[in-house]
């Protein structure tokens, strides 16, 4: 297994590089367009764009765009339980470019980590294609950040408010169109109009666009949890085009992507939010917030998120990426735990430096404090679902 960082194969012993995999930063500017090329009709490119996505296998379960939540070792989590493919955390496309410190430490993948989105954000047709450059030998897309709502995307120009600049919007999607070996894909928000929703979309797909995934929610509308994603406006999108569309929003365990898939028409689905709080939810598994009662009673637990936890941190012993990373997931997967025992998180919360010992005996004093938060097996699992061809 190859661990691999973006400007040079890292090894550790378990895994030893391979030289083939390591990127010549100077060959990787110069490579020819291939994907698109401008005598490309309109057929020609979504047969382009269908016969790449049914390669991959047409993957529905999907691990979506999370800054700092969607690395390598919490990807590989989530594969494990069901996710088909992933998006890495957003990269600014600048820096990306510029650092090779930042390349190193915020992008790295392996073999395994495929199908792959990587995500960038961007406001420079240039600059973005430098760094697409970079990791299109490591991945099955390189995705342009259209939907972040945040106010730092607003600050520096990318994301959801470049839905004001439309002309930028579709010179970036041209760019790496005509000069890329892999496909592009786009994540958006929608406008509160769906005419021009449908008019963005359309424009993407026309400027070269191979997958479009479609977040639910206006960028206005950032609280996932009181506002309901528009999954009548996604399959509105997906109607409207001919190319390959995903639906984000709402997904909370197995039986809404059911459902996501059927109201929507969408070729797959992401989540987010959930997928940090219960990583096995693409495997049928479900947190005790959405099980009834009787369900509780009559299901056998095989497993909980301080399991997760453990799987995650020596995911992490192997593929190492920054403490930030993660300190947020251990936050994220163990907090209802930390509500019953506030002094046990005072301590984690404590800890500027943190180590491999210290939060694996933190889980066993959790443990040893009788805390349980068990996952519920659900019916409708990713069997189910993707054998169905919903």
């Amino acid at each position: 297994m190859a661990f691999t960082a973006i400007t040079e194969t890292l090894a550790t012993p378990e895994s030893p590089a391979l030289p083939s995999e390591t990127i010549d930063t100077e060959s990787v500017t110069t490579k020819p367009p291939t994907s698109l090329s401008l005598a490309d009709n309109d057929d020609a490119r979504i047969e382009k764009a269908w016969k790449h996505w049914k390669k991959l296998g047409e993957p529905k379960l999907i691990v979506a765009p999370m800054v700092d939540n969607s690395e390598l070792p919490f990807r590989l989590l989530c594969r494990k339980y069901g996710a088909q493919a992933a998006y890495t955390p957003m990269l600014h496309s600048r820096i990306f470019t510029e650092n090779e410190k930042y390349r190193n430490t915020e992008f790295t993948t392996c073999d395994e980590d495929r199908p792959l989105f990587v995500q960038f954000c961007a406001n420079d047709p240039d600059t973005l294609l430098e760094a697409a450059r970079r990791v299109e030998p490591y991945c099955d897309y390189v995705d342009i950040n259209l939907g972040c709502p945040q106010r730092i995307a607003k600050r520096g120009n990318y994301g959801a408010f470049l839905m004001d600049k439309l002309p930028l919007v579709k010179s970036l999607v041209e760019k790496l169109a005509l000069n890329l070996e892999v496909p592009v894909s786009c994540k958006i928000r929608l406008f509160p109009d769906l005419q021009d929703t449908l008019k963005y979309a359309k424009m993407l797909e026309d400027a070269g666009c191979a997958l479009l995934a479609v977040h639910g929610r206006t960028r206005d509308e950032k609280d996932g949890k009181k506002i309901r994603a528009n999954w009548k406006a996604i399959h509105a999108v997906k109607n409207a085009l001919r190319i390959p569309v995903l639906a984000n929003g709402n997904i909370r365990h197995m039986e809404d992507v059911k459902q996501c898939l059927e109201e929507t028409g969408a070729d797959g689905v992401l989540s987010a939010e959930t997928l940090l709080e219960n990583p096995a939810l693409f495997a049928g598994f479900r947190t005790v917030d959405w099980v009834s009662d009787s369900e509780v009673g009559d299901q056998e637990v095989k497993l909980d998120q301080a399991d997760l936890v453990i799987e995650y941190l020596k995911l992490c012993e192997k593929y190492p990426v920054p403490w930030r990373m993660i300190r947020a997931h251990v936050h994220k997967l163990l907090g209802e735990w930390f509500r019953i025992h506030p002094h046990v998180r005072d301590d984690f919360n404590a800890q500027s430096i943190l180590s491999f010992e210290f939060l694996y005996d933190m889980v066993n004093r959790l443990r040893d404090l009788g805390v349980s938060r068990p996952l519920y097996v659900s019916n409708t699992g990713p069997e189910s679902v993707c054998a169905k061809g919903v």
